[in-house]
């Protein structure tokens, strides 16, 4: 890391400067975002937002941003940051429009319904489609999309965020959290490392992070590996003999070269045909129609339609759906993808970020680290086994929590403020699977508090 400017800020007539962010002006940029109304949206009683934010002037790479402030109190409750993984997904597609967000899209793929269960019912709560590539995000050199990785893409966010807290000054001092799901385990400590540094650097709160929290999260290659087979064998997905192979043969490890034919078997044996079974919800349904429906099918935010992703991909690249969200201003000439098909290229990604996770807590750093138990892809073995590796004692004994007298799931804290929980019957997307659950979840993570235990 470049060694940043120990100064609180330096003025010039177009930019000033935190720990060497460029901040541009934006002043009235943030009327300019105001979002009247969503086409096929419901009435509502919050204010919501979307826009760019250059974090790179010379290159043309800026970042989409979606942003709901809350239901109520929006003056007093704390800014959460979401931020989904891949790398490569967009955050708007699924975090808030399948996940968390206040709205669900209609299988007419054109009209909202609300989500009474989102997150911004307890947070003012924003969604960044990061890196360049990534949704509507973009970037005017395309040389980007081939360079993309974890460090241009935490120093991007980290230039997003100061930059967006100059158009949204009223949230500067707010408590700030973030949170994410699967490779999005590497984004939040990544972030979380540069906002400390930034503090620090500059000997003053830039941004007033008080805790991060990530769900079914790649945090341990080696581990997050081996519990994903784990997963497999213990929920009857593969068969013993597999399983032999796979545990006396293969090394996860980051210094193994190559592996032996009869570790190869194994994995190819064990590895699930996911066009039979949702690897990502492994007891969930499958979607076996992309077409819509006109009119809409009756839906339900606690039963989720395994063909939502359809119904997003329609309504996201409606031209009328990108002009009120102020979006594709590029004017692309390919649909928008949930997914990135134009990031060619990911330059580095550490085999490891437990190190940051430790370094958040040392700075007492709120961290909750949670699992949807039926996923297969970032299993509840494969967090667990990471978390175990960071060798630290349990502070508060394992035990399940409750919502509405049912077990919303289990839980246990370690000393040094790092909670695990898992959330009973959720996905690897647990706000899409669990919405209740994962609002109880979130409160009781930005409130600090132990989850129900009756």
């Amino acid at each position: 890391m470049d060694k940043l400017q120990n100064k609180a800020g330096i003025k010039t007539e177009e930019t000033k400067i935190f720990n060497e962010v460029h901040v541009e002006p934006q002043k009235g940029l943030k009327e300019q975002d105001k979002i009247k109304k969503l086409p096929g949206q419901p009435p509502v009683k919050f204010s919501q937002y979307g826009g760019y934010v250059t974090v790179d002037k010379s290159a043309g790479r800026a970042l989409y941003y979606y942003f709901a402030e809350a239901v109520k109190y929006k003056d007093t409750k704390p800014l959460l940051l979401w931020l989904n993984g891949g790398p490569g997904c967009s955050s708007l597609a699924y975090g808030a429009m399948e996940e968390l967000g206040p709205f669900r899209v209609y299988s007419d793929g054109k009209t909202l319904y609300k989500n009474p269960y989102a997150w911004n019912s307890v947070a003012n709560v924003l969604f960044l489609e990061s890196p360049a590539g990534v949704g509507f995000s973009y970037s005017n050199t395309t040389s980007d999309y081939a360079n993309s990785g974890d460090q241009r893409t935490a120093s991007d966010n980290y230039v997003f965020l100061v930059n967006w807290l100059e158009r949204f000054p009223e949230y500067k001092t707010r408590e700030f959290y973030i949170s994410g799901e699967s490779y999005a385990g590497h984004y939040v400590p990544q972030l979380a490392h540069q906002i400390l540094q930034g503090n620090k650097n500059a000997n003053r709160t830039i941004i007033n992070l008080k805790g991060i929290m990530i769900g079914n999260a790649v945090i341990n290659d080696e581990t997050d590996q081996k519990g994903m087979y784990e997963y497999f064998w213990t929920h009857a997905l593969t068969s013993d003999e597999a399983y032999y192979l796979i545990k006396k043969y293969c090394d996860f490890s980051s210094n193994a070269n190559s592996q032996s034919s009869q570790c190869i078997q194994g994995a190819n044996e064990a590895n699930i045909d996911t066009s039979s079974l949702d690897i990502y919800n492994i007891y969930g349904p499958l979607c076996f129609s992309s077409n819509l429906t006109d009119p809409p099918k009756k839906a339900s935010v606690m039963n989720f339609d395994p063909c939502s992703d359809n119904y997003v991909y329609a309504y996201l690249n409606h031209p009328d759906v990108q002009k009120a969200l102020h979006a594709n201003v590029t004017k692309l000439s390919f649909d928008w993808e949930p997914c990135s098909n134009v990031i060619t290229a990911w330059s580095d990604s550490p085999s490891t970020i437990l190190p940051l996770l430790k370094e958040a807590m040392a700075n007492g750093i709120r961290v909750w680290v949670y699992s949807g138990d039926i996923d297969g892809r970032v299993p509840v073995t494969s967090t667990r086994s990471s978390l175990n590796t960071l060798r630290l004692p349990v502070n508060t004994s394992w035990y399940p929590w409750f919502v509405n007298n049912e077990v919303g799931g289990y839980t246990f804290a370690y000393k040094g403020d790092l909670t695990f929980a898992t959330v009973r019957g959720a996905g690897h997307e647990v706000p899409s699977f669990q919405p209740l659950r994962a609002l109880i979840l979130i409160q009781h993570f930005l409130s600090g508090k132990n989850l129900p235990n009756s």
